[in-house]
C-alpha cells in the first residue's frame, strides 16, 4: 500500500527487490515495479492518478494491464522523465527493472 497525505492505494502486483523496504506493515518506501490491472468503471485512475503518485514516489517502473482494450501499458519511470511503450496480448514484454524478465501474454488466460 502506498499513500501520501490525502490518498492511499492498494496496487494489484507489487515488487520490491531491496528487501530492507519490506516491514510489518508493508513497503516502506516505493516499489521497483507494480502493476495495475485496469477496472473498467474506473480507468482514469490507473492512468492518471496512480501513474503521477507512483512516478512522484519514485516507482521504477509501471504497468497498465487493460484487458478490455487489449493492451498493455508499460511505462519505465527510472529517469526523471519516463518512456511509455503499448504492447498487445499478442506480445512477449520485457521488464525494465530486469535484464533476464520477460512475460509473454499469447499465453496467458484472462477470460475474456
Amino acid at each position: 500500500m502506498y499513500h501520501d497525505k490525502t490518498t492511499i492505494v492498494e496496487p494489484d502486483i507489487s515488487v520490491i527487490c531491496d528487501t530492507k523496504k519490506l516491514t510489518e506493515k508493508g513497503c516502506s518506501g516505493a516499489p521497483d515495479w507494480i502493476i495495475e490491472i485496469v477496472s473498467p468503471s474506473n480507468a482514469s485512475h490507473d492512468y492518471i492518478t496512480k501513474l503521477n503518485m507512483y512516478h512522484n514516489a519514485g516507482v521504477r517502473e509501471y504497468w497498465i494491464v487493460d484487458a478490455q482494450n487489449d493492451e498493455i501499458h508499460v511505462y519505465n519511470m527510472a529517469d526523471e522523465t519516463f518512456t511509455t511503450k503499448t504492447y498487445s496480448f499478442h506480445d512477449t514484454v520485457k521488464t525494465g527493472i530486469y535484464d533476464d524478465l520477460s512475460i509473454d501474454f499469447s499465453r496467458m488466460d484472462f477470460g475474456i
